[in-house]
């Protein structure tokens, strides 16, 4: 029996965005200020991408649990736990000495974010009449899908304006006002803890997630710094992951009232839609990861410009949103994730013909493509891979289908980053060898450059060599990043071979709990 939620609709609505917008900005707000916050600590360069790994490790052990969580707690109790949780850990990394203890109150922080996510969908599609789940799903899509893009930007001003304490301690006072409505307007008068052998606390299982899954997103984050399994410390997380999570696997399958109920997977709907979910993560992160990289490493733009770039591109997930949450319905949405998948998978494409002369909207324009796109997967995505359980699965299934689109996004970025060092340094070897004193292209292109800027000093020659070879690192750099926008297409477009697998969504079934 789904646990019934009761009160005003908007004052719900309000209270689960502003909650779900302000823990999904939080995932990106930081990295605009990695830079600041290394030199406030003194921190090396190879140490401070912890501030972003500790936050996201919390985050995909608690996922997973939620469904747990709010069975045994109740949606309004772990809600407003979760927010405070959030709150406080907020505050904490604001008042941050150093780099151990802003990592450890980020972990914490990370707890609270990742258990809001999954939880405010689920309460906001318990609310909403079946007939409107359509347009509840596009409400929180929209935060979905915008809170990652306004992040760099919020980000980018706040430290400009204030420093970079201020990215989290903005949160507080939202967090207070949030932590309180959901007192106000959230009801559910009919919850019932579970009794008997349903309220036992699978610790194992428990233990087992909290060693494997933080020990794999180690190994995604930092694999590629530290030089993958050249690294002592990269292979025995790989062991302890793989130990772990199959030992998980096999005891969530046996256990009668697991912490996480894999047997989902068995539906066959459910199955695909959470292998386009991981898909959608993948491209949606690495992608971001990608075009941030050469925003920086090629065009040069600030933390700034290059948040001012997804806003615009983002700017078109306000409109289509609410749009597809309120015609979507009328449609097959195995159709629009063709749509969507192929559009994604342009949008990509087109960022792989970007070079060092791109202008701002020459910047824009594959992200602007891409928001468009991804508008038609998210809502249906939920839709399709959640249509065809059973009610009292689903708040389990909706940890878990989030949890893969986090895995993806990890994943791809692990992988984007061994792609784009690799490609560098192919390509910078491919291009070097071809800048000889026997290339007449090469050495005309020399001439030219001592003509005009080796003319204004003493060294013409060697001015003209220093040129010639930032000119073959910045196109080597072109070029790989190109081949890596080209794998994020080809991974996106693999999840139209998944939705030939989607079975139609069954209309009277009402979904809960997936963004």
């Amino acid at each position: 029996m789904e646990n019934q939620i009761t009160g005003s609709k908007l004052g719900i609505t309000m209270v689960v965005m502003a909650a779900a917008l302000m823990a999904m900005i939080d995932i990106t707000i930081v990295n605009v200020a990695l830079n600041d916050i290394r030199a406030s600590f003194g921190t090396p360069l190879d140490q401070i991408g912890w501030v972003s790994t500790g936050y996201m490790m919390a985050n995909i052990v608690i996922i997973p649990m939620t469904g747990w969580f709010q069975r045994k707690f109740g949606y309004r109790k772990y809600f407003t736990a979760s927010i405070a949780l959030f709150t406080v850990a907020s505050m904490l990394c604001g008042l941050a000495w150093n780099l151990p203890s802003l990592v450890m109150f980020r972990i914490l922080q990370g707890l609270g974010g990742g258990a809001i996510i999954p939880t405010s969908q689920s309460i906001l599609f318990a609310r909403y009449p079946k007939a409107q789940h359509g347009m509840a799903a596009a409400l929180f899509g929209l935060g979905a899908i915008t809170g990652p893009l306004l992040g760099p930007s919020i980000g980018g001003y706040l430290i400009q304006w204030f420093s970079w304490h201020w990215i989290f301690v903005v949160n507080v006072p939202v967090g207070i006002v949030v932590s309180m409505l959901c007192l106000r307007y959230v009801e559910e008068p009919g919850f019932a803890p579970p009794t008997g052998a349903a309220a036992r606390i699978d610790s194992f299982g428990i233990l087992m997630l909290a060693i494997g899954m933080p020990a794999l997103q180690y190994v995604l984050e930092e694999g590629n710094r530290e030089g993958w399994f050249e690294s002592t410390v990269i292979v025995v997380l790989t062991a302890v992951a793989a130990i772990a999570l199959i030992t998980f696997v096999v005891h969530e399958l046996e256990v009668d009232h697991p912490v996480v109920d894999l047997r989902v997977f068995k539906n066959r709907s459910y199955t695909a839609g959470t292998g386009l979910n991981f898909l959608t993560g993948f491209a949606l992160f690495s992608g971001s990861y990608l075009f941030s990289l050469y925003c920086g490493s090629v065009m040069h733009y600030s933390a700034l410009d290059i948040g001012k770039v997804f806003l615009v591109a983002g700017s078109i997930s306000v409109v289509m949103m609410p749009i597809i949450g309120r015609f979507g319905p009328k449609v097959d949405g195995r159709y629009m994730l063709v749509v969507g998948c192929t559009v994604v998978a342009g949008s990509q494409l087109v960022a792989s013909h970007l070079d060092a002369t791109a202008s701002f909207w020459d910047l824009v324009k594959p992200n602007l493509i891409r928001s468009f796109g991804l508008g038609f997967i998210f809502i249906p995505v939920s839709v399709l891979a959640l249509s065809d359980l059973p009610p009292e699965k689903r708040g389990n299934a909706t940890g878990l289908f989030n949890l893969t689109r986090e895995l993806g996004g990890s994943l791809g970025t692990a992988l984007m980053g061994v792609l784009v060092t690799d490609g560098i340094k192919r390509s910078s070897s491919y291009l070097g060898e071809n800048v000889t004193p026997y290339n007449p292209i090469a050495q005309d292109a020399m001439r030219q450059i001592s003509g005009s800027l080796g003319s204004e000093t003493f060294q013409r020659d060697l001015v003209a060599e220093s040129v010639m070879k930032l000119k073959v690192t910045t196109q080597a750099m072109v070029l790989s990043f190109d081949a890596g926008f080209r794998v994020v297409a080809f991974a996106i477009a693999l999840g139209l071979v998944l939705v030939l697998v989607l079975k139609k969504p069954q209309s009277s079934a009402p979904i809960e709990g997936a963004h």
